[in-house]
C-alpha cells in the first residue's frame, strides 16, 4: 500500500467522480481507476459502489475515509514540521551562558529571537565558562556564551560584548568614598573571587591586575555573582566583577571603576549543527 494510493482514494471519495478527481490530480482517469482498484484488492474490500451514472462510497469506503482523513492530515503536519526543523523555523535550541550575560546581551537577544523564531523552544542554562567548554565539545550545547575563555584548538570564538571590570566593595568601606580606585588602593584587601576550575580565563584576567603587587588574598570563592555580592555586603571582603553586575543593585554594596580600566570580554561559540543556532547568533551580534 502506497501513500499515493491513499491520497488518490481521498480525492475520489471527496469528488465521487473519477473524471473530476483525475483532473484535480493532474492525471488521466485510467491510471487513477487502476490505483483505486489495486487499493481495494490490497484491502480486500470494495470502497466504491460504481454504476454508469454515479460513484458512491460503500460502508467500508466511508469508514476508511473517516479514519484515513485525520491520519493523512497528521502526516502532512509532521512532514511540514520536519521541514521547519530542518530550516531552523521550529525545534529546540539549548544555550549555555555565564550568569553575567543575563545583565547584558541575553535579555535583548532572547526577545529578538522569540520575535523571529516563535516556534523554536529556547532552553537557557546558566553555566560557568569552563563547564560550557566541556558541554560544547560534547555537543550538549548548541551555543555557549562564555567570559574570557581560554583558547581551545578547533573552537571558533566570536567576540560579542566588552565591558570594564569594577571593584565591588562594602558600602561602608573607606574606599567607597573614592570615585575611582587603583590597584595600589585595594591590593592588600581580602577578596571573594570565582574559583579557577570554573572560570579559569576570567580568574587569570583578574589575577593579572595584581602583577607587581603579589597574589590577591582570597578568603572565599563562589561561582554565582549574586552569592559574591551577598558576601561582599556582609563585609567578608571585596571582589572584582564585570561592570554590568551593578545592575543587580545589592543593598550595602558599592561599585567603583578601576583607574587602569581592565576589560572583560564575552564570546559566543557554536557547539552543534542545529539550524536555528545561526539565527540566535545573529541576534547576539545585533545587541552587542
Amino acid at each position: 500500500m502506497e501513500l499515493r494510493q491513499l491520497q488518490y482514494f481521498l480525492v475520489v471519495a471527496d469528488e465521487l467522480h473519477f473524471g473530476r478527481a483525475a483532473e484535480l490530480l493532474s492525471m488521466s482517469q485510467p491510471p487513477l481507476t487502476v490505483a483505486v482498484k489495486k487499493l481495494e484488492k490490497e484491502l480486500n474490500v470494495l470502497l466504491f459502489d460504481r454504476s454508469t451514472r454515479s460513484v458512491k462510497l460503500t460502508a467500508a469506503g466511508q469508514m476508511f475515509r473517516d479514519g484515513l482523513t485525520p491520519v493523512l492530515a497528521d502526516l502532512g503536519r509532521v512532514v511540514s514540521e520536519v521541514s521547519e526543523v530542518n530550516t531552523g523555523i521550529r525545534g529546540k535550541l539549548t544555550i549555555g551562558f555565564v550568569s553575567s550575560a543575563s545583565y547584558t546581551v541575553i535579555p535583548e537577544a532572547v526577545r529578538l529571537f522569540r520575535e523571529r523564531r516563535p516556534l523554536v523552544e529556547l532552553a537557557l542554562n546558566p553555566v560557568t565558562t569552563d563547564e560550557q567548554v566541556d558541554l560544547l565539545v560534547e555537543g550538549r550545547l548548541d551555543i555557549g556564551i562564555l567570559r574570557d575563555p581560554m583558547r581551545l584548538p578547533g573552537m571558533n570564538l566570536e567576540q560579542i560584548h566588552t565591558e570594564p571590570l569594577v571593584l565591588v566593595l562594602p558600602e561602608a568601606h573607606p574606599l567607597a568614598a573614592l570615585t575611582k580606585v587603583s590597584v595600589d588602593d585595594f591590593a592588600r584587601e581580602k577578596f571573594i573571587l570565582f574559583p579557577y576550575k570554573h572560570m579559569s580565563g576570567f580568574f587569570s584576567v583578574v589575577h593579572s591586575l595584581f602583577d607587581g603587587h603579589g597574589q590577591p588574598k582570597i578568603v572565599e570563592q563562589a561561582i554565582h555573582q549574586e552569592t559574591i555580592l551577598g558576601l561582599v555586603a556582609a563585609g567578608l571582603g571585596m571582589s572584582i566583577l564585570p561592570a554590568s553586575v551593578a545592575r543587580f543593585q545589592m543593598p550595602g554594596v558599592a561599585f567603583r571603576p578601576i583607574i587602569s580600566n581592565p576589560q572583560s570580554i564575552l564570546y559566543m561559540a557554536r557547539g552543534s549543527a542545529n539550524p536555528a543556532a545561526e539565527a540566535f547568533m545573529e541576534c547576539l551580534r545585533e545587541v552587542q
